[in-house]
């Protein structure tokens, strides 16, 4: 769940940058008492998302504002179906239009990729509902932390509204270690041994694995989970056998729609995409004043 500080924080700079010194053009056509009804409307399909922090930029306008929500977040839209009817201050309403907007098609649009994948995994056997394996490939489909600085808490909400599940929130919510990370301790076994010294018992280790030499070294050196970064299937296949459920795996790199059916059959735990947040299209979503 979304945080109503945080987002409340979240729109009051958003608000501040679209009109730092007022709507020029509202405030000089519109009579201060015209109150307005204004319905939404989607001009797509897809799943929606960030409905409620819509009704949040509205409210931080007009607390007056009525707002109805007549599709929730994580449900799916057909093109014509009205999301949400909004009714207040006229002033507010078009001072609001965009910024709410803008949220509300940018997360949709996240929610709509992430349920893309999360269905098209779903005819493998694969399930993001929980987390025992369901019967075939069983893997999950996650996010990654490839997200906008300041959008990355709306962002993973909206993956989650998708269907699909959050990666780690951010460095400090547990270890990763990289390519780079690598390089610069030397080995994989020197990275895992002096880490593990200095992290809580609590945190798991995941380490990424370029080839098979290195799924091995990450295994033997202890790590919890261990990423298959850019392998091609055959060379996945191979490194889950290695493996054998001694940790978890998650295939990542140059993963797409063409490709999922094909990775999620080498028995992979996790398949984490980065184009779920960092190249979705909005959710087109318009406002019309009734």
């Amino acid at each position: 769940m979304l945080d109503k500080m945080h987002i409340e924080k979240f729109i009051e700079r958003a608000l501040e940058e679209d009109m730092p010194l007022g709507d020029i053009t509202t405030d000089n056509l519109i009579p201060e008492a015209s109150v307005s009804k204004a319905k939404f409307i989607a001009k797509a399909p897809g799943v929606l998302a960030g409905i409620g922090i819509a009704k949040l930029v509205f409210l931080k306008l007009d607390p007056e504002t009525k707002f109805t929500i007549l599709i929730e977040d994580g449900q799916k839209v057909d093109k014509g179906a009205i999301i949400a009817e909004v009714e207040g201050n006229t002033r507010a309403l078009l001072k609001a239009e965009r910024t709410a907007l803008n949220l509300l098609q940018h997360l949709s649009g996240i929610a709509t990729a992430a349920n893309l994948y999360v269905e098209e995994l779903s005819k493998t056997g694969g399930s993001n509902q929980n987390c025992s394996k369901a019967e075939g490939s069983g893997a999950r489909i996650a996010d990654t932390r490839k997200i906008l600085p300041g959008l990355r808490l709306l962002d993973k909400y909206a993956v989650r509204a998708g269907g699909a599940r959050n990666h780690r929130f951010s460095l400090s919510d547990g270890v990763l270690i990289k390519d780079n990370h690598i390089k610069a301790c030397g080995s994989i076994s020197a990275a895992i041994k002096k880490i593990r010294a200095l992290v809580p018992h609590t945190l798991k280790i995941e380490v990424e694995t370029a080839d098979l030499d290195q799924v091995r070294e990450a295994l033997d050196a202890g790590a919890d989970i261990i990423m298959l970064d850019n392998m091609d299937t055959k060379t996945m296949a191979e490194a889950v056998k290695i493996i054998s459920g001694k940790a978890i795996t998650e295939a990542s790199g140059n993963v797409n729609l063409e490709r999922l059916s094909e990775i999620a059959s080498t028995g992979v735990d996790l398949i984490s995409v980065g184009a779920i947040t960092h190249s979705a299209a909005a959710l087109d979503i318009s406002m019309k004043f009734i």
